[in-house]
């Protein structure tokens, strides 16, 4: 039975506290598309995800408009470009704009799935697909890009590691016009999960259906004002409102994923619970933790109180639901997160406090600039040592960061939207890494792979 309490919270949470659904992606198998024709292949990836998702938008705007639920973004996800590459052939950037032409005909934010999956070594159509990275996201707008270097199963795949900190450069210098834009949309995965549905990182697994609905959450306003009514209590008292809170959360992208599940006649997916914050003011993670207590975000404290944030998020969320999946914790984006600008800008926000960070919380070094003159080898080595913590952990990190091309720490970089801004922050480039990411091979499994 509806409770009226339960209905006039849900209002207040959507109208005051930045509760929104932050995303539903369409997964798009794109294996049946191969062709040995890499035009004639690139005619089929448009055509099947015109056909499928061509009323993607559409159905969220009427949920959104029906429910009174905002939705910000409607996605797809494909599989993963490399494999339709390795067995097609051709230029990868023809496929990257079959991509962009999908996305401009369907009328969505993003598309992704311009991916590689080399955690073990590099298959056929997997070195030239990450050697394209920096030239297709250049002349695209909508398209994504991630790559997998490493999982606990297999250990990190070192090749990868030096080839991806070149990649993120080249991305950089090449949309250096565009505020280094293409690095944005560019992330660099350990333990990569096939139904993400968070981009940039968002790809299609194979061991997924042809086609399916997932739906990404949001909500960090929602559990800063949860908490701050109550002032005083201790901190398992904050968790359980912390649970009780993502489980509303949830149930109401469990809602719109099923409703868009069954309007698009394609099975539901899952429910990420992540945290996503924006750059709008009560609407950030930082600030949370803040809320816990902490005069500010990157103090001593930060990580335990962020992993208590995570853990209780996804123990409310699990119970609101069946069908949990993706990332499913807190993100911790800094230019996407006005609490973690404001820390950075002060100087008491710094990387190796975020990497920290991350060894508690979804998912990694996100969305950070760095100074354009970071080197390829300083850029590899964050990849390798966030991919460590997720080897290790057995959990999925990742990087995305920024190297502001002509700007030294302290300066701005401004992308506006969800992107926000940042200010660029300060990399320890006293000594060099390159003679370690130079010995390239791999890095191999840790005794937690050894588990059947």
């Amino acid at each position: 039975m509806l409770n009226l309490n339960d209905i006039m919270e849900t209002i207040n949470m959507i109208q005051s506290e930045n509760l929104d659904i932050r995303t539903i992606t369409m997964g798009i198998s794109l294996l049946d598309c191969i062709d040995s024709d890499a035009e004639k292949a690139c005619e089929k990836i448009y055509n099947k995800i015109t056909r499928l998702a061509g009323n993607l938008v559409k159905v969220g705007e009427d949920i959104e408009r029906e429910y009174g639920i905002p939705i910000i973004n409607k996605r797809i996800s494909v599989t993963p470009i490399s494999m339709l590459l390795g067995a097609s052939g051709g230029n990868p950037v023809l496929y990257a704009k079959a991509l962009q032409r999908a996305a401009d005909a369907t009328g969505v934010n993003f598309i992704g799935g311009y991916s590689a999956l080399v955690h073990k070594g590099f298959s056929a159509g997997d070195v030239e697909l990450i050697k394209s990275i920096p030239e297709a996201l250049s002349v695209t707008t909508n398209v994504c890009s991630s790559v997998n270097i490493g999982s606990t199963k297999a250990g990190i795949n070192m090749d990868a590691v030096k080839l991806m900190g070149e990649v993120v450069r080249e991305a950089a210098e090449v949309t250096q016009d565009r505020d280094c834009i293409g690095c944005a949309k560019l992330v660099v995965f350990c333990n990569a999960v096939e139904d993400n549905p968070f981009m940039a990182g968002a790809f299609h697994g194979v061991g997924e259906p042809d086609c399916v609905i997932h739906v990404g959450v949001s909500g960090p306003g929602v559990v800063q004002a949860a908490i701050k009514k109550c002032p005083d209590v201790t901190l398992d008292e904050i968790a359980e409102i912390i649970k009780k809170t993502a489980f509303k959360i949830t149930r109401m992208g469990q809602l719109v994923g099923t409703e868009a599940s069954t309007r698009l006649g394609v099975p539901f997916g899952i429910v990420d619970l992540s945290l996503a914050p924006t750059p709008a003011v009560g609407d950030s993670v930082a600030h949370i933790l803040e809320e816990m207590g902490l005069g500010r975000c990157g103090i001593h404290g930060t990580t335990a109180a962020l992993a208590m944030l995570n853990d209780a998020v996804k123990k409310g969320g699990v119970m609101a639901s069946s069908s949990v999946g993706g990332l499913s914790g807190a993100f911790i984006p800094v230019s996407e997160d006005a609490g973690m600008i404001t820390a950075a800008r002060s100087g008491d926000l710094v990387i190796e406090k975020l990497e920290a960070m991350t060894a508690v919380c979804s998912v990694g070094l996100d969305m950070i600039v760095i100074p354009g003159d970071t080197p390829a080898e300083t850029i590899s080595a964050i990849i390798a040592d966030e991919a460590a913590i997720g080897m290790v952990n057995s959990k999925t990190t990742a990087v995305r960061v920024i190297p502001a091309i002509g700007k030294k720490s302290g300066e701005e970089l401004e992308f506006g939207g969800l992107l926000g801004s940042g200010p660029v922050m300060n990399v320890n480039t006293n000594f060099s890494p390159k003679k370690f990411i130079d010995r390239a091979g791999r890095i191999p499994a840790p005794m937690q792979s050894l588990k059947n």
